[in-house]
């Protein structure tokens, strides 16, 4: 079997419905959700194929971040890991409402940053005082914590 050919011929007979350069959602002839060539969402996808789902979209988070704030690349490891956290979980537009916060991370006044976390919607309610918390830490101390 010549895996290359029969992709290839997968790829022309399946389609693709694709917006703005990525494959995006659609109902196949039987009303089915599928995505990218023929694969049916609903099947679910293997550990592997979710972990490099999470790495694309990690690395989408940080370019946004890169064109977004010059002060990003400038951050300690640990806090540029708190601030891709907080914008992967709830997207790079709605962490810029964050403007205390993100004016406190840009002026290195990482407890002010940390305490202005904690007092959001986001903490009470989205991810709830485990995540926050322990996020509101590492922002505060630049030490890791483990889950």
């Amino acid at each position: 079997m010549d895996m290359g050919r029969l992709v290839k011929i997968l790829q022309g007979h399946e389609g693709r419905v694709t917006k703005g350069g990525r494959h995006v959602p659609y109902k196949d002839s039987k009303g089915k959700l599928t995505l990218g060539y023929g694969h049916l969402l609903e099947r679910g996808v293997t550990e592997s194929v979710a972990l490099l789902l999470l790495q694309e979209d990690i690395q989408e988070v940080i370019n946004e971040l890169r064109r977004k704030w010059w002060w990003f690349d400038e951050l300690d490891a640990v806090r540029q890991e708190v601030v891709i956290n907080m914008a992967f979980n709830m997207g790079v537009p709605r962490f810029a409402t964050f403007k205390r916060t993100i004016g406190y991370i840009s002026e290195g006044e990482y407890v002010l940053a940390s305490q202005e976390m904690l007092d959001s919607k986001w903490a009470r309610e989205d991810v709830g005082p485990s995540r926050s918390s322990q996020l509101s830490r590492m922002m505060a101390n630049g030490e890791y914590e483990e889950i």
